[in-house]
């Protein structure tokens, strides 16, 4: 069963990554001002983030079964809209119901497999689930960007569509047993846990400061590495061969023994240990200028991040239970869109160039993992 939501984790990732491509020339093609094209990429963010926390909350409310279909199935359709999208108000109007149903899918998704994983397991259980997410960021541009130069961008949203739908009856059947299980729970009388209440937990507010910075330096990426890349006289398709290595190293450390290390030490430390790799990396970036050393700062950039992630995730877990879990994979998804909002955005309104970004960045990265090593976790 937890194989099977593993795959709608992935295919959640792929339709968000399987966008990036595609999105701005679309615009672009129903007439859209480079202001609109703008807001129409921001756009599935903004509202991907009210879809999270709402998620959330559902979920704890309803459980994850009913919300994962409901995400499953709304965002099967919100992809199909694309098709009547005429001009770049209608595209921005679907891009908020696209981003605002697809923010239902992750967290109920995620608290799913938190819920079906075995305490001693749960290091290795979430790392896996980011060797998913990792795969996503490989396959989702690449097949994205080729479908579409063959066929059409509403094409490959179609295709993606066709998926979340059949994903969707599936899971009817696969996840069942679940929401019997939880109807079962939900009989049992428990203690509310408020908003506050979950903002008062440093283990917590760490998991989402780590979420919030993971995607900030993937908001820098993005932005700047392209930039860089041009800079240094080489092809944009360099970017993409740049972005895809750290994705491979970060799937390796993902699926190979080396993970059983999430179960055997505290994720702060390797939360600390994995930011502090993805600071040095950026600063090495910033000031680094021969292609070579480029592809190998990715890689220790892909350490980082494999470490990073399957940390804040187990820092969720062991800071919640199966009650409120939902809300608290809600807040982090949340964090995880506006971390790439932020990442890009505050670097643009700096007028920073791309090595200044990289060097901010990491600066900012290392000093955030100072901070969560010397705090203390409740």
């Amino acid at each position: 069963m937890r194989f099977f939501v593993y795959i709608i984790i992935f295919f959640s990732f792929f339709d968000l990554f399987a966008q990036l491509p595609i999105m701005s020339p679309f615009a672009e093609s129903l007439g859209a001002t480079p202001f609109l094209t703008g807001l129409v990429v921001g756009m599935y963010s903004f509202s991907n983030t009210i879809g999270n926390i709402i998620s959330g909350f559902l979920t704890d409310k309803k459980g994850p079964f009913y919300v994962l279909i409901f995400g499953l199935f709304a965002t099967s359709l919100s992809l199909f809209l694309y098709q009547g999208a005429t001009d770049a108000l209608g595209l921005l109007l679907i891009r908020f119901i696209h981003g605002l149903v697809a923010g239902f899918i992750v967290p109920a998704a995620f608290t799913y497999s938190a819920n079906q994983t075995a305490q001693e397991k749960r290091g290795k259980g979430v790392a896996l689930s980011g060797a998913f997410v990792g795969l996503a960021a490989i396959t989702g541009p690449a097949m994205s960007g080729i479908v579409a130069s063959i066929k059409s961008e509403v094409f490959v949203l179609n295709v993606n569509g066709a998926i979340l739908l059949i994903l969707s009856v599936a899971a009817i059947f696969m996840l069942r047993s679940v929401a019997v299980k939880k109807d079962v729970e939900q009989n049992q009388k428990t203690t509310p846990v408020t908003v506050q209440d979950i903002f008062q937990k440093s283990g917590l507010v760490k998991a989402f400061t780590g979420a919030f910075f993971l995607m900030f330096s993937q908001g820098v990426l993005a932005y700047m590495l392209p930039l860089k890349v041009l800079h240094l006289g080489f092809d944009s398709k360099i970017s993409g061969l740049l972005l895809s290595t750290f994705g491979f190293v970060a799937i390796l450390v993902f699926v190979l023994p080396i993970n059983r290390i999430f179960d055997r030490v505290k994720p702060i430390k390797t939360l600390a240990f994995g930011m502090s790799l993805m600071g040095l990396s950026m600063l090495l970036l910033g000031q680094t200028e021969t292609l070579q050393w480029m592809y190998g700062w990715m890689c220790l950039y892909g350490i980082g991040f494999a470490f990073l992630f399957p940390s804040i995730n187990s820092l969720l877990i062991d800071s919640t239970d199966a009650t409120y879990r939902g809300k608290a994979y809600g807040y982090f998804y949340a964090f995880f869109s506006i971390g790439v909002v932020i990442g890009s955005s505050v670097t643009g309104l700096l007028e920073l160039t791309a090595n200044g970004g990289f060097i901010l960045t990491g600066i900012i990265l290392i000093i955030a993992s100072a901070l969560s090593i010397f705090s203390r976790t409740n």
